[in-house]
């Protein structure tokens, strides 16, 4: 009997301190759990509100209408597609936002719509985006040495809020002095058409005005003022119908503040040439 109680107790010590044992385990990993699942929940909101912040700012982006670079964004696969591949595929797209937003698309009016706006971007006011549609400037030798700045003024101006897709209405005015070499009239107008045919904003395309110009010139003195109406801000949000956008680029001895004020003099001049 003294045996068996002996062998009773010592088993039921046994076993008491094997559980106090595994309940400190069990009570050190539940405390373990806590902590990493406080880390990860923690780590999850940090990471929830960097997001909320990053979407934010680029909503902020587009609705301030800044640029983010003075080239063009495009991936390295651009013009890995035809044109024709790029029309069948964005027509599809065009379908889906058409049918999305509950419009019939059998009736007559609607059906030809999505192959009208693909064709639309490709080869029209996103044309400027391809490289081989940009026109080919013929520069010529100054031989009558005219010395003075040349301007092109009020050079109409069509182009594409790259945030909102909306239209940028206005006018551009150019001018270069030459140091040799002058360019054809229309091809400023080209080289203008050319670099507004894409979504843009509107520093970046006076830039890029500016540049194209001095490269084809061989010189920095080159100047780009454009006015234009934005209808991002003209049509939706502020709806402020009557402000426009003022931008400029200066480059060369139009840094000077005379021959930028001649500039500026030259492209008020009233030159409306009523019933020519």
């Amino acid at each position: 009997m003294r045996k068996l109680r002996k062998f009773y107790e010592t088993y039921r010590r046994h076993w008491q301190k094997l559980l106090r044992n595994t309940r400190l385990q069990i009570f050190n990993t539940t405390i373990e759990i806590r902590i990493f699942a406080h880390c990860i929940i923690k780590y999850a909101i940090t990471a929830l509100m960097d997001l909320e912040k990053q979407l934010s700012d680029i909503d902020n982006i587009g609705n301030d209408h800044v640029g983010s670079s003075t080239k063009t964004p495009l991936r390295n696969d651009a013009f890995d597609l035809s044109d024709i591949e790029k029309i069948a595929s964005i027509k599809k797209d065009v379908q889906n936002i058409m049918q999305t937003l509950g419009l019939d698309l059998t009736d007559d009016s609607l059906r030809g719509t999505p192959n009208r706006v693909a064709k639309m971007f490709v080869q029209e006011i996103f044309g400027g985006l391809h490289p081989e549609r940009k026109p080919k400037a013929s520069t010529f030798e100054n031989k009558y040495k005219y010395g003075e700045m040349l301007v092109e003024k009020n050079i109409t101006l069509y182009s594409t809020c790259e945030h909102h897709l909306l239209p940028i209405v206005g006018k551009a005015h150019i001018a270069y002095i030459s140091n040799g070499t002058v360019v054809g009239l229309s091809k400023m107008n080209r080289i203008v058409d050319y670099y507004a045919k894409r979504p843009q904003v509107q520093e970046r395309l006076t830039m890029q005005i500016v540049k194209e110009l001095q490269g084809v010139l061989k010189t920095d003195d080159v100047a780009c003022v454009i006015d234009a109406k934005h209808l991002c801000v003209n049509s939706r949000g502020i709806r402020d119908i009557d402000s426009s956008t003022v931008t400029s680029e200066y480059g060369g001895k139009f840094k000077d503040a005379e021959t930028r004020r001649d500039f500026l003099d030259y492209i008020q001049l009233n030159t409306d040439f009523e019933g020519v």
